[in-house]
């Protein structure tokens, strides 16, 4: 790495290629702690829920993907050979985006968005990609919404009980059942639903880095943790608390709408790697990392996105790109190398953060100690997969982490419409 780049990120205290395995077993720490029912970062939710072990044939469920600021719904039905027919697919605007909406106002506009799908079947997979408590019925208790939804009447609501009694406020005749599940869950289920034709797994994990990030694997009984059954647990991993923070994240923290909060998915995730980047070009402009016409030019920026960010390090003298048109103008040989190297350090820090978390899970679950029964990872998300050199560097981390350290086998895996096959299947387990 430039020696200016790597000592200005040295002094600011961010790391550059770290050691994984105290993070890793920080986790593991958390985990059970979580696990336990004492005080851990991560919330560690159980769902009361494995994927199933039948083949689903020749049922329909109406599919929920609420999260963000998009509401998708559709009809999805498994045929005579279990294959998903997805079907009357919409998609809208999230209720509560727009303006400030009652409990009663905003699952009002959850039935007028399902009117399209009305009695096409009496089972629902809910998809809600908010912190929320499972209940043993597969409803879900809201604990809190994303800045982006203005609806606090809803927290602390059953969220399934809510919906079915406004469907059937608008004419439902079907009695519902709704089943509540967040986008890591689905995405397991998908990876569990579709094994490769003469593949087989131990276990399976959901994991997500787009826009925020997170991870669920399956708990197998454990004498550790009375009680437990063996079920899926989302692991809320963006709210780990203990992993290093640089003065770049305890500075973007204390300016983000929620300071102290989803601490390691500030670290990770992609609504929050363009503003990390801009603290530190910020404060590399300031200590005089670049020349003196190009600092005049960065110190003009604003803010920056992801987008920003991916678009110059796939391809820096694009000038489609603002820092790339900035450098373009007047940026210096040495002025692209510190520029570059100081992003890919941001990006490669979210890729072994990433790969410490999925490494902890796959140690969680206990499994993939057969070469020919690896651990499923079910990976979604558009950081994980579009940004740069993410996806690769995980996949190189965990064969070091997982194959070389611990003798543990796994498979990295992709689905077509993940979430909402997921989500289906989730919504049939009830039955």
């Amino acid at each position: 790495m430039n020696n200016s780049a790597a000592v200005f990120l040295g002094k600011h205290n961010f790391p550059l290629n770290f050691d994984m395995n105290p993070i890793v077993d920080s986790l593991l720490f958390d985990m059970n702690e979580g696990l336990s029912g004492r005080k851990a970062g991560q919330d560690m939710i159980r769902t009361f829920c494995v994927p199933p072990e039948r083949k689903l044939s020749g049922e329909s469920v109406i599919v929920i993907d609420a999260g963000g600021t998009n509401f998708r719904s559709c009809l999805v039905t498994f045929d005579q050979a279990g294959q998903p027919v997805i079907d009357f697919m919409e998609k809208t605007k999230m209720p509560g985006i727009e303006r400030e909406l009652s409990r009663k106002e905003f699952f009002e506009q959850f039935a007028e968005n399902l009117e399209h799908l009305k009695d096409k079947s009496s089972n629902i997979g809910f998809c809600f990609s908010y912190p929320m408590t499972i209940t043993e019925d597969g409803d879900g208790v809201l604990l809190g919404f994303s800045k982006e939804i203005k609806a606090p009447e809803v927290v602390g609501c059953h969220i399934g009980k809510e919906l079915a009694q406004a469907l059937a406020e608008h004419g439902w005749t079907k009695k519902v059942k709704i089943s509540l599940l967040n986008d890591t869950v689905a995405a397991l289920l998908a990876g569990a639903a579709c094994p490769e034709e003469g593949n087989l797994y131990s276990s399976y994990i959901g994991f997500i880095l787009g826009t925020g990030m997170n991870a669920a694997y399956i708990q197998d009984k454990d004498p550790a943790y009375p009680g437990l059954k063996k079920q899926i647990i989302v692991c809320e991993s963006g709210k780990f608390d203990k992993a290093p923070r640089s003065d770049f994240d305890i500075s973007y923290d204390q300016k983000s709408v929620k300071p102290g909060t989803g601490l390691l998915e500030k670290q990770c995730s992609g609504a929050y790697l363009g503003p990390v980047a801009h603290e530190v070009i910020q404060a590399a402009v300031k200590e005089g990392l670049f020349s003196k016409k190009f600092s005049e030019s960065l110190a003009a920026i604003e803010s920056l996105t992801l987008i920003e960010i991916d678009s110059f390090l796939h391809a820096p003298y694009r000038t489609a790109s603002v820092l790339g048109a900035k450098a373009a103008e007047c940026a210096t040989e040495e002025d692209y190398d510190i520029l570059h190297q100081l992003l890919d350090a941001i990006v490669d820090r979210s890729a072994r953060l990433s790969a410490s978390i999925l490494t902890a899970c796959v140690v969680k679950s206990g499994q993939g100690k057969n070469a020919t029964k690896p651990v499923c990872i079910l990976c979604d998300g558009t950081t994980f997969y579009k940004t740069h050199k993410i996806a690769m560097r995980v996949q190189g981390y965990l064969e070091d982490l997982l194959l070389r350290q611990r003798g543990l086998f796994y498979e990295i895996v992709s689905r077509d419409n993940d979430i909402t096959l997921g989500t289906a299947i989730g919504g049939l387990m009830g039955k």
